[in-house]
């Protein structure tokens, strides 16, 4: 799913920064000089709802983080050591970067001149790169998990921090090349005062106890993970294990005081993996768990769910309600392991493969369980019949299923718009050549990231058919096609007037999901 950027600190701590960065003022660490070689790298990865989104020139192979909290400040001081391979001479990258107060900026061990200027860290080695060499850049810097930002991947609670970096926002936490089509390997280190726990994406490798009641935990992530999808979290939590299917380790992180009431909930995991690995194969991960974010602010976050590579991120009181009421949407967040983790989006254009198909197998639980959705339907052809009654005014209002902007990028369309596209999908080379069809994706692009234009391409191959004219119109057309199976299926005509409650209304995002 997705955030909300929250504003917590108070504004005057944050003006003159706010300020500069708005207004492009630079800070050196030193001069910049003429290169002999190179060129400035591009600045963008040109994604088409998030433009100045990326940067081009290299490419990242990992990244190393040390993190280090304060109790006392509630600060972050921090190091992020970055290996990437270039693409072509360079004799000026950069990196994104925002609300990061950066020390140094080492490239190779050589320190090297940056300037912040916008949401970019601009940084010029001593010589120049050359092209397809690696490099090891190294910036130390410090944040504040509570400064006020445009947006912010930070979740400030009572007792340390979480990440929600979806999808724009990683580089609020660490300086990186935020965008899904660059994905990484990570490893993790977190120092906190003793009596807290730091937690990280992947698996545990390493516990030191340090001197001054310290202790340093470490990770590592067996497969790259896109930068939307790390967590590092602070807090008084205590880890529950539990083994999933076929031995799978499961790990919750949840807040110590609240464990024993999060039981009921965590519980569930086991079988969800299991009635979604019957689908979709083997869950790809090294392990998978919760995450309860230590805080009751309603204004923390204004999601659900979040899937941080496994580790989905979640609001505790969510997750006390009863299993009728929860089960679809853990459905939801467990299959962005596969589709949004596991084949991320080559372009945020392409978001509708992670929410379509994460709501698509969240419905068909729900319905295989007798759980009645939001609207009170009970089958998935009857929910489909209501949606596609209102395929024409979700284009109107919010543009066609796979042609978002950045405003309505996370509204139903990219959703339950999505489940309509499979639904359709699937009524025309029904349901055994569909599941040949997702399997075959998912396959292909594992551990990378894939494009609308890449899964029409699998449906071809895989039906044997040219499928791109039935999807093109389904995900680019501007009025909502006939549904295969059903020539009785209509579409209301469009109301110009009408305000649609599945878009983004005063700078929020609503939460869009029909597994809610």
């Amino acid at each position: 799913m997705r955030y909300r950027s929250r504003v917590t600190a108070p504004a005057a701590t944050l003006i003159g920064t706010a300020a500069a960065l708005t207004t492009g003022t630079a800070a050196y660490a030193g001069p910049f000089t003429a290169r002999d070689t190179g060129t400035p790298g591009p600045e963008t990865l040109g994604d088409s709802v998030c433009p100045s989104l990326g940067n081009d020139g290299y490419r990242v192979s990992a990244y190393h983080l040390d993190f280090a909290y304060d109790d006392t400040t509630r600060l972050v001081d921090a190091a992020a050591t970055i290996e990437l391979r270039t693409t072509q001479a360079l004799s000026r990258f950069s990196l994104d970067a925002l609300g990061l107060d950066i020390r140094t900026v080492r490239v190779d061990g050589r320190t090297a001149a940056f300037e912040q200027a916008g949401e970019k860290l601009r940084v010029t080695p001593a010589t120049a790169l050359d092209a397809r060499c690696r490099v090891r850049v190294r910036v130390e810097y410090s944040a504040d998990p509570r400064r006020i930002l445009a947006h912010t991947a930070w979740v400030a609670t009572p007792d340390g921090f979480a990440l929600c970096p979806q999808p724009n926002s990683a580089h609020t936490a660490f300086p990186c090349n935020d965008h899904p089509s660059d994905k990484a390997d990570f490893t993790f280190r977190i120092t906190v005062p003793s009596g807290l726990r730091g937690v990280a994406n992947g698996v545990l490798t390493c516990t030191e106890d340090l001197s001054g009641g310290r202790t340093a935990y470490s990770y590592r992530s067996r497969s790259p993970i896109a930068t939307e999808l790390v967590q590092i979290t602070v807090g008084d939590y205590v880890i529950k294990d539990r083994q999933g299917p076929h031995g799978l380790p499961l790990r919750d992180v949840v807040p110590t005081a609240r464990a024993a009431a999060l039981e009921p909930a965590l519980a569930l995991t086991p079988n969800l993996v299991q009635w979604l690995e019957a689908r979709l194969g083997a869950y790809p991960f090294e392990t998978y768990g919760l995450l309860p974010c230590n805080s009751d602010d309603a204004n923390a976050f204004d999601f659900t769910g979040l899937e941080t590579q496994t580790l989905t991120l979640y609001k505790p009181n969510f997750l006390l309600q009863a299993e009728k009421s929860i089960g679809s949407h853990m459905m939801h967040e467990l299959v962005h392991s596969y589709f949004g983790n596991l084949v991320s989006p080559g372009n945020w254009a392409d978001l509708w493969l992670n929410e379509g198909h994460a709501d698509f197998y969240g419905l068909l639980y729900r319905y295989e369980r007798g759980w009645a959705d939001s609207l009170g339907l009970t089958t998935m052809e009857a929910r489909m019949k209501n949606t596609y009654a209102r395929g024409d005014q979700w284009r109107h209002d919010s543009g066609p299923v796979a042609a978002p902007n950045e405003a309505n990028l996370f509204d139903s369309q990219r959703y339950l718009g999505g489940v309509l596209v499979l639904y359709a999908l699937r009524q025309l080379v029904g349901e055994d050549v569909f599941a040949a069809i997702e399997h075959t994706f998912l396959a292909r692009h594992r551990n990378s990231s894939a494009t609308t234009a890449d899964y029409i391409a699998v449906a071809s191959e895989v039906s044997g058919q040219d499928q791109s004219g039935f999807l093109r119109d389904w995900l680019y057309g501007t009025k909502t096609p006939r549904m295969p199976g059903h020539p009785d299926w209509t579409v209301t005509p469009v109301n110009s007037a009408l305000a649609s409650p599945h878009s983004r209304r005063g700078g929020h995002w609503h939460e869009n999901s029909a597994t809610l």
